[in-house]
């Protein structure tokens, strides 16, 4: 491989990895925003996704169990120090370190606020020029729950 063609398939992995973090970013405001048909769409088809230790059938389900669980409820999902690798022109690897904080209205049987966090291990697909989300699994280490929190305040 020439001096010159090295060049292009290090800068053609730089624009990649940089779709990608673009990808996942959308992935965490879609999901705070309640975007969840948007949601839907940054996965391929196919992709399998689990998040602590469930396995989804499908993107929108996953999606769509988001909303039911959140509701309205205010939330901010963070990722941070993004490992890609790059496993062929087509294909990626990433690690993500996470962390969520979810809080819900007061309410009769509302679910507890909590912050949590851990690491999403994913893969990633380019599909008609687009890079999209092939693969999930995120492993919560921690569900803390809110101290003192009290949505009346």
């Amino acid at each position: 491989m020439s001096d010159l063609d090295e060049i292009r398939r290090r800068l053609s992995d730089l624009e990649a990895i940089e779709s990608i973090k673009q990808l996942k970013a959308r992935y965490f405001r879609f999901v705070d925003e309640k975007k969840h048909d948007d949601l839907v769409a940054l996965f391929t088809p196919d992709a399998k996704l689990v998040t602590d230790g469930i396995v989804w059938k499908s993107p929108q389900e996953f999606a769509y169990t988001i909303r039911d669980l959140t509701g309205k409820a205010p939330s901010v999902h963070h990722g941070h120090m993004p490992e890609i690798e790059m496993t062929g022109p087509d294909t990626a690897s990433g690690i993500w370190a996470m962390e969520d904080l979810l809080t819900f209205p007061a309410g009769k049987d509302a679910p507890e606020g909590h912050n949590g966090y851990g690491q999403y291990r994913e893969t990633y697909r380019k599909v008609d020029g687009r890079w999209l989300i092939d693969s999930v699994e995120l492993t919560r280490f921690r569900m803390d729950p809110l101290d003192n929190w009290n949505p009346g305040n």
